[in-house]
């Protein structure tokens, strides 16, 4: 179970890594490299999913990740078309930070008794949308604005929120191709209000030491995606890093 993982390494004060793979920007080539490196060490999780996904071409390349990794395979999907009983998790996302009835329950509607077929395992997940420097796929899909940078107590009551609601997990992102990541500002006013809930940050995390800031900061799991796409030998700095912040907690 994935859940539990995420809670034991909370309580533990072990940082974890999850490689986000867009299928509308893979290929057999990446998702190979990026088995390769996960596989010697300090990657913990693979994500899947995108704004913009052809459900025939996801499921193929699902299926050849799922051929190359022995690592959990978690969905996060940017729509119903992308839940898959390849995977092990799914990351059932209310999109707490906007005002899309369509993305706090319409579309969760729809899927519930598709997922309960599939058999997956369900993280109810608050999913905060924070402003990245520029316009990204998910702002524009789902026709909401971002929590901006600089305003970091709305971030805060919105998780707190997302905790009396009920969700178990908080998530946040700058968006996919952001010019910045999550701010440290934020990150700690986020954790802490959320008590022991895992925290995940993602988006804009290019370098070893804007994952070190999100790590400090309170993020119990960074994703990264967009920079791998671009330079996927990246990826053992990074894991470097979360291995080193968890020696430090």
């Amino acid at each position: 179970m994935i859940y539990p993982s995420l809670l034991d390494a909370r309580r533990k004060g072990e940082k974890q890594l999850a490689v986000l793979i867009d299928p509308d920007k893979t290929d057999r080539k990446l998702i190979t490299r990026l088995c390769e490196l996960a596989e010697r060490g300090g990657v913990h999780y693979f994500l899947w999913g995108g704004s913009l996904v052809n459900e025939t071409q996801a499921e193929y390349y699902l299926s050849f990740l799922r051929a190359h990794t022995k690592l959990p395979i978690i969905l996060f999907p940017g729509s119903i078309y992308q839940l898959s009983a390849q995977a092990d998790a799914l990351l059932f996302l209310s999109m707490i930070s906007g005002r899309n009835p369509e993305l706090l329950i319409g579309q969760h509607v729809l899927a519930a008794p598709r997922i309960k077929r599939l058999n997956l395992e369900v993280i109810p997940t608050g999913y905060l949308y924070i402003d990245g420097g520029t316009t990204s796929s998910v702002g524009y899909m789902s026709n909401t604005q971002p929590i901006p940078a600089n305003k970091p107590e709305i971030a805060q009551a919105t998780a707190l929120a997302g905790k009396y609601l009920g969700h178990r997990l908080i998530y946040l992102d700058a968006g996919s191709g952001a010019k910045n990541p999550v701010n440290a500002t934020m990150i700690k006013a986020v954790r802490k209000e959320i008590d022991d809930l895992p925290l995940v940050v993602g988006g804009g995390i290019r370098h070893p030491e804007q994952a070190a800031m999100a790590l400090s900061a309170g993020a119990d799991c960074i994703v990264v995606g967009n920079s791998l796409e671009e330079s996927p030998d990246l990826l053992p700095e990074l894991a470097a890093v979360v291995k080193g912040m968890t020696v430090q907690s």
